[in-house]
């Protein structure tokens, strides 16, 4: 007589909704658990390399309290012209971000890692993205701070929102990436670990 195989657990390691939302498109159930971590960038850091280091530190945080389950962690750093472009956290912030990247290109770096908690190993991958947004004029800028307050959204574009208005063009191997969790990389990775999405 076969013993049923019992699925790992699923934990995404995250505190955003719209990550969350994206991975209940696959249909499979999953737990979420909010990492809480320092997510400050280090000294001489690449962008890509902070990215893929604070998706695996969110994974470890939760592995912590989550032993036997495979957790999905993922970070996102937005870029232009080689400097970072944070979270605004205010309007001010917001405000100076948008005027200084309208009409230009930014680059965003998508990190994505799935933990085994129980084998303690990790899969990871980045998947970059490049955006040109619109030449927004001043009142456009405050007319979408007024609709959205992205104030907690690296480059002050929530993507999955309204901030897709403030775009020209995009390029992304993953349309999902660009909202946070890259779903296409995430399926080949739960694949591996034996999780059937269809």
């Amino acid at each position: 007589m076969k013993t049923q195989q019992i699925a790992p657990q699923l934990i995404l390691g995250s505190s955003s909704i719209y990550r969350r939302d994206l991975l209940q498109r696959l249909q499979i159930p999953f737990d979420v658990s909010n990492p809480d971590i320092d997510e400050t960038p280090l000294p001489e850091e690449t962008p890509d390399a902070t990215a893929v280091r604070l998706a695996a530190a969110k994974t470890r945080a939760v592995a912590a309290t989550h032993p036997g389950a495979l957790i999905i962690g993922a970070d996102q750093v937005a870029v232009f012209e080689g400097i970072q472009l944070g979270k605004p956290l205010n309007r001010h912030n917001a405000t100076r971000q948008l005027q200084l990247i309208r009409g230009k290109e930014v680059s965003f770096y998508t990190a994505l890692c799935l933990f085994n908690s129980d084998q303690g190993t990790m899969q990871a991958r980045l998947v970059p993205s490049r955006v040109k947004f619109r030449l927004l004029s001043d009142r456009q800028i405050e007319n979408y701070l007024d609709k959205e307050q992205p104030y907690h959204c690296a480059g002050s574009s929530k993507l999955e929102g309204l901030g897709i208005a403030l775009i020209e063009h995009m390029e992304s191997e993953d349309p999902t990436a660009l909202i946070g969790l890259p779903l296409i990389a995430l399926v080949e990775m739960l694949t591996l670990e034996g999780v059937e999405i269809v």
